[in-house]
């Protein structure tokens, strides 16, 4: 049977649990399950794999392990961050799928190869997780046999490169937005405390909004605070006296 042929059956298989996963309510605690779903079915999925995970690149190009199916996958990955290389930063830069059937023998990453040979690892299999031009990480199997990998596997890993991504995709999305509309309410806020402010003054100065506004400035300068911090104070309910 060819490499696409055996491809074919995997595809099917796992249509039902990817559009199972895509219909989860978006959340930190839905997202985080899906990925360590995914990974765990990579790992089953590609015969003979020792564990897999997913890194996650961040907007500051910050690296994290997310979901490893095995103590060795966190461990291997560390040493790819700490090092500066190895697959999963390769397919990550370069947005290609990066295979490699003997870790011992292995030239690419000459100071991670050896490392990850000594924690029994021999062949590594990772594909970078891209929605339209962005490139979020990457998604990767490693095993202790050596050529454990061939063609169908990595289409197969391909097919959970893509459900990773959108998913990353999603929750980065929502975390964006969360940000946004989090910083749009103080700014809504501080733009309100001000306005009361500047009420306050010019009923106590006996000015108008412009002379309440230029005191606000220069009784901040004067007292070395922010005018959100000096409007705050002044809308502040005064300490009823006791009786």
């Amino acid at each position: 049977m060819t490499a696409q042929g055996d491809v074919a059956p995997a595809g099917l298989e796992l249509a039902g649990v990817f559009a199972r996963v895509s219909g989860l309510l978006l959340s930190e605690h839905t997202v985080a399950t899906s990925l360590s779903l995914i990974t765990a079915l990579a790992q089953d999925t590609l015969p003979g794999s020792a564990g897999a995970g997913i890194t996650l690149v961040d907007e500051h190009g910050r690296t994290t392990t997310s979901a490893a199916s095995n103590p060795v996958v966190d461990r291997a990955d560390s040493l790819q961050y700490e090092l500066g290389e190895g697959p999963c930063l390769q397919a990550y830069a370069h947005r290609e799928v990066v295979r490699s059937g003997d870790l011992a023998r292995e030239s690419r990453w000459p100071r991670w190869s050896p490392e990850a040979a000594s924690l029994g690892l021999r062949s590594a299999l990772s594909c970078p997780l891209v929605t339209g031009d962005t490139t979020r990480g990457a998604i990767k199997v490693y095993s202790e046999k050596t050529d454990a990998y061939g063609a169908a596997d990595e289409h197969r890993l391909s097919l959970f490169s893509a459900q990773a991504a959108v998913l990353v995709a999603n929750q980065q999305s929502h975390e964006q937005a969360s940000r946004l509309s989090d910083e749009l309410k103080r700014t809504l806020r501080r733009r309100d405390v001000v306005t009361m402010a500047r009420g306050v003054l010019m009923g106590r100065e006996g000015v108008d909004a412009e002379g309440a506004f230029r005191l606000l400035i220069s009784r901040a300068r004067r007292d070395g605070t922010t005018i959100e911090r000096l409007a705050e104070e002044l809308v502040r309910p005064a300490p009823r006296a006791r009786r």
